[in-house]
């Protein structure tokens, strides 16, 4: 199919591209991190759900203080809170976040090495969200009617960016999520593609819905 082969191509171009011209970035990212907090320089956070409901690992930039997922699991309050958020918190109410994680996080360089599950095809530039698998699990007991667009969502390959990361990100809740992963699902194309790359720029320097 000429669409899957041209974002393929568009894909390995913009991943190695990238991968490139940012290493000196990755380079003071990770002596940034190191610096800052004991712990690895990528974060060490569950699999992610891909294509076909396929598990990957995916790689950020650590931006919390190691064990972040247990010291949530173990705050019952935070636990909370952190679910009613969509499954984030806000940069300054997560008491987990570093001082360099909330620069990446706010500037969105901690997804920066996402470029990797691009190169490997676990990832497109541009796609749906990678969702955790227990928060599809429990957000389609919450909203059944989600189910059908979670199907459509899991034909394609999650993205660095997409359409609800142009549209306020954290700001937009998972059944309203998932309503526009599928959407982009059913409309993509490379021009939606390039325009939602375009779109990117603007959406990550006003920080809006950064998390």
């Amino acid at each position: 199919m000429f669409y899957d082969f041209s974002k393929r191509l568009l894909d390995m171009t913009g991943s190695v591209l990238g991968l490139f011209f940012l290493s000196p970035l990755f380079i003071i990212v990770a002596i940034a991190i190191k610096i800052d907090s004991s712990g690895p320089v990528f974060a060490d956070i569950p699999k992610r759900v891909g294509r076909k409901g396929k598990l990957f690992r995916m790689y950020k930039f650590r931006s919390m203080v190691e064990g972040a997922q247990e010291i949530l699991n173990n705050n019952p309050d935070l636990l909370k809170k952190y679910k009613q958020h969509s499954y984030k918190l806000p940069i300054d109410e997560d008491p987990r976040i570093t001082g360099m994680g909330k620069f990446i996080r706010k500037t969105s360089i901690d997804e920066l090495p996402q470029l990797i599950n691009i190169l490997k095809g676990e990832m497109s530039l541009v796609g749906p969200r990678a969702y955790y698998p227990f928060e599809l699990d429990e957000q389609q007991v919450k909203h059944p009617h989600s189910r059908k667009y979670v199907k459509i969502i899991l034909s394609g390959k999650p993205g660095l960016t997409g359409l609800w990361q142009v549209s306020g990100r954290s700001e937009i809740n998972f059944d309203q999520r998932v309503k526009m992963d599928a959407r982009y699902i059913q409309k993509r194309s490379i021009l939606y593609d390039l325009w939602i790359l375009l779109k990117t720029i603007p959406a990550v320097l006003s920080g809006r819905g950064a998390v």
